[in-house]
């Protein structure tokens, strides 16, 4: 029977989507997969802002559109995350940890522009539901914000953050595809949760 290989799942949360990024190995990571899984349902465009679908709405309709959209994203993200543990599976990888990076963790409450609260509040619902897909299937799960996860994966992983720069644009050398900041970001959450699995 083949051994299964350790991995960690690294995403950069975005409005209705994250780029996804699965790392594999220890303290000298390799990249195993990189794609997008969806947070949102196509089929129901309004679900990539569903508080912005309800700015204009008298109050008690707007709460009941973004309690419906709030049920498709967390649908959406829950199968998004079964399908991508399920392939890893299929390739012979067990996700144990995963390292999610976000735009902002801003209270929204705080914010008193409706239109970026609903920003925030989109931001707050993309996260938590990702966050809880993962954690319901037993992945343990670690956020970091965007502006400072460089400078908090050095920390954790005991390294300069310019030698933690460059070994994550490294990965992306045997990527076919893109390796922009989303990929490199994604890939930066994977191995601090890999790291912290060891």
């Amino acid at each position: 029977m083949p051994s299964v290989i350790p991995a960690a799942a690294g995403f950069r949360v975005k409005s209705g989507w994250a780029t996804a990024v699965i790392l594999g190995g220890g303290s000298s990571p390799t990249l195993l997969e990189c794609g997008t899984v969806l947070l949102s349902d196509p089929a129901v465009p309004e679900s990539k802002q569903p508080y912005h679908a309800a700015l204009e709405l008298p109050e008690k309709e707007g709460k009941t559109v973004v309690e419906r959209l709030r049920k498709v994203v967390e649908r959406a993200a829950a199968r998004s995350v079964t399908e991508l543990l399920q392939q890893s599976k299929d390739a012979g990888r067990a996700v144990r940890a995963a390292g999610l990076v976000v735009g902002s963790m801003v209270d929204p409450a705080s914010l008193h522009n409706d239109h970026i609260r609903a920003h925030a509040l989109e931001g707050q619902l993309f996260r938590t539901s990702l966050e809880d897909a993962l954690r319901s299937k037993g992945i343990p799960c670690a956020v970091f914000v965007e502006k400072t996860a460089y400078g908090s994966a050095a920390t954790a992983l005991g390294r300069s953050e310019k030698e933690v720069k460059r070994l994550v644009a490294e990965l992306g050398e045997s990527h076919d595809g893109p390796w922009r900041a989303e990929e490199k970001l994604a890939a930066l959450g994977a191995w601090v949760a890999l790291a912290k699995r060891r």
